[in-house]
């Protein structure tokens, strides 16, 4: 990317070097607990990592706001906000899954100018710009070609309660597998919404995720020339309830699906 700002210069200095600290804890976890139920994982990364990131936010850009995943928020009531997930795809860190990212957004008035997603496990950094693409190691990306889900290979996700939503969730993955080559699931959202901008997934739809596992990546889609909704096809929540994103051309499909009747307890 050519003349990239300020802010984004900063914020991927900032994720590779929380990747680095993260790759001293990978294959070596010595602390782990878990939060809202006993898959949802916490480790000494996720706590280190985000002190590091939000140390350097606040003595860089102290009139800043900041909201993290596992434990911070800072309301300087600024324009400013940086939504931040120290370490997404814990689970997949916790068993030496190479499939995790640091992932750092910064909105502006509620709107995302800037984020990078890194997977420091493959020295892989994502990132983009308001209006200047989305790039990958330097190289530009672009969404796939796709014009129909039966061409397709999704990415989903399901979310860390089980409930009824949960239950249903499967009928949702077999109206979809039944109309695709497939679907995935990797374990990280950022993830997930980078490899559908980088043309490695035509599509990709979830439920109940946060802000912090979206802002980065679902810039990336739009930059690569896809799109971002709610399941509806309104514009997406931005506080992860729901989120579809693809390469534009299967979005209608996809909506037709994820607005029937049955799946009404979802909105």
């Amino acid at each position: 990317m050519e003349n990239p700002s300020e802010y984004l210069s900063f914020a991927i200095d900032l994720a590779k070097k929380t990747g680095k600290l993260q790759m001293n804890y990978f294959g070596n976890i010595s602390s782990l607990k878990t939060k809202s139920t006993n898959i949802d994982l916490q480790t000494n990364a996720d706590l280190s990592s985000e002190e590091f990131i939000i140390s350097k936010i606040k003595k860089t850009y102290p009139s800043h706001s900041i909201l993290s995943e596992e434990k911070t928020n800072i309301n300087k009531n600024s324009e400013y906000i940086w939504i931040i997930d120290p370490l997404d795809g814990t689970t997949n860190f916790v068993h030496s899954l190479p499939i995790f990212s640091v992932s750092i957004g910064l909105q502006k008035n509620n709107n995302t100018i800037c984020g990078v997603v890194y997977n420091p496990a493959v020295d892989k950094c994502f990132y983009a710009e308001t209006n200047k693409g989305a790039y990958l190691n330097n190289k530009k990306l672009n969404i796939t070609s796709s014009t129909t889900l039966s061409d397709s290979l999704l990415v989903t996700g399901f979310p860390y309660l089980h409930d009824y939503k949960f239950d249903l969730s499967f009928d949702i993955f077999k109206e979809f597998y039944k109309r695709t080559r497939g679907i995935r699931r990797l374990g990280a959202a950022s993830l997930d919404l980078c490899f559908v901008a980088m043309g490695r997934f035509d599509g990709f739809y979830e439920f109940e995720l946060k802000s912090w596992d979206i802002c980065a990546g679902a810039l990336l889609v739009i930059e690569a020339g896809g799109k971002v909704t709610d399941w509806n096809g309104l514009e997406c929540p931005q506080n992860g309830s729901r989120i579809l994103a693809s390469n534009g051309f299967i979005h209608e499909e996809m909506i037709k699906l994820l607005t029937n009747k049955k799946y009404r307890i979802f909105y």
